[in-house]
């Protein structure tokens, strides 16, 4: 396996610091709120970053979301991509393809996901009853892409008759809401095996998005630790600290590697499931732990709501439980495991 990114993947990946560097700063993320912010979402469509997964994989989108992560940019990038443009270019016939790539590629339409599939949601005739109870990024969306009992995918317009949406605050700011359909039209998205794919996909893209939002969390701590003195040195000489810091660039690492890892395998059509469910339990202990440890070593500073590292924590905390809690994934994979033994 090669996880040295290519030219584009490179390119791109650079291309997003940038611009989330330059936009989702400190003062633009507070006058967010929950909401998105259309400015930076107009950047990121402008650049072509949106348009460019389909040419750069899952592996380019792992980097793309870690330079997003970093910063906690208030922008429905992940679930655009991780439910719109990688799904329709992977599952979507022709048709669905020509018609939704272009409007997903210039921020027209605005994709997520009711994931992972929890037997709430129940399809007949090509209409779709009952709820999911938080989907992120549900007030931005365009279209919803919903696993029904049995675990085909359907993709529903947010406003199609019979679809229902309402406020939910979570722990990250994702605009997210309760989706209810009553008889809801629906497309039908791909065939069988589609949802482990997409699953699998998203378990991996969210598990870069955490990697991110972890060495964002870091690199605050590093920063305020290294200029903060206590006893006439900084902090970050203290042995506590440092060993705290390195555990936490031990956790970040681990949660990189493992992303990068799925993503390569699921790129080269080999068999991923029990990596992506590795990097997504990465994602959510090691992730959790990371936070914790960029919040404590911010001290007193590390209690304050309005302080940026506090963004770094919500996000993490709400990406430790998203498509399955560490508890729940280990026992998933140990599943896995056990049917290929």
């Amino acid at each position: 396996m090669d996880f040295h990114p290519t030219e584009e993947q490179a390119a791109a990946a650079g291309l997003a610091a940038r611009i989330f560097g330059d936009l989702a700063t400190h003062e633009r993320l507070a006058a967010a709120g929950s909401g998105s912010d259309a400015e930076l979402w107009k950047a990121l469509t402008t650049a072509g970053l949106i348009a460019a997964v389909e040419d750069v994989g899952l592996l380019g989108l792992v980097l793309l979301l870690e330079e997003q992560g970093r910063t906690t940019a208030q922008v429905p990038y992940a679930a655009t991509c991780a439910y719109g443009v990688l799904p329709v270019a992977a599952h979507g016939s022709a048709g669905q393809r020509a018609r939704l790539l272009p409007a997903l590629a210039t921020g027209e339409f605005v994709a997520t996901g009711a994931f992972p599939a929890r037997g709430r949601i129940t399809a007949e005739g090509g209409r779709l009853s009952g709820t999911a109870p938080a989907v992120p990024w549900l007030r931005e969306a365009t279209h919803v892409l919903v696993p029904d009992a049995d675990r085909d995918l359907w993709l529903v317009r947010t406003d199609a008759p019979g679809v229902r949406t309402s406020p939910v605050e979570t722990t990250a700011p994702w605009s997210a809401g309760r989706l209810t359909l009553i008889g809801a039209e629906a497309e039908r998205m791909g065939s069988a095996g589609a949802y482990e794919d997409v699953l699998a996909g998203a378990r991996t893209a969210f598990a870069g998005l955490q990697a991110g939002v972890c060495a964002g969390s870091l690199a605050r701590a590093v920063e305020y630790t290294g200029t903060r003195e206590q006893f006439g040195r900084p902090l970050s000489t203290n042995q506590g600290v440092m060993l705290r810091a390195a555990d936490a660039y031990m956790d970040t690492e681990a949660i990189r590697v493992t992303a990068y890892e799925a993503a390569w395998r699921i790129d080269q059509g080999l068999p991923a499931r029990e990596h992506a469910l590795t990097a997504a339990w990465w994602a959510s202990e090691a992730g959790k732990r990371v936070v914790h440890a960029g919040q404590h070593l911010h001290g007193g500073m590390g209690a304050d709501l309005e302080h940026p590292v506090h963004r770094h924590f919500l996000w993490g905390r709400q990406l430790d439980a998203y498509l399955g809690c560490g508890s729940e994934l280990l026992a998933e994979l140990g599943a896995v495991l056990a049917q290929e033994g």
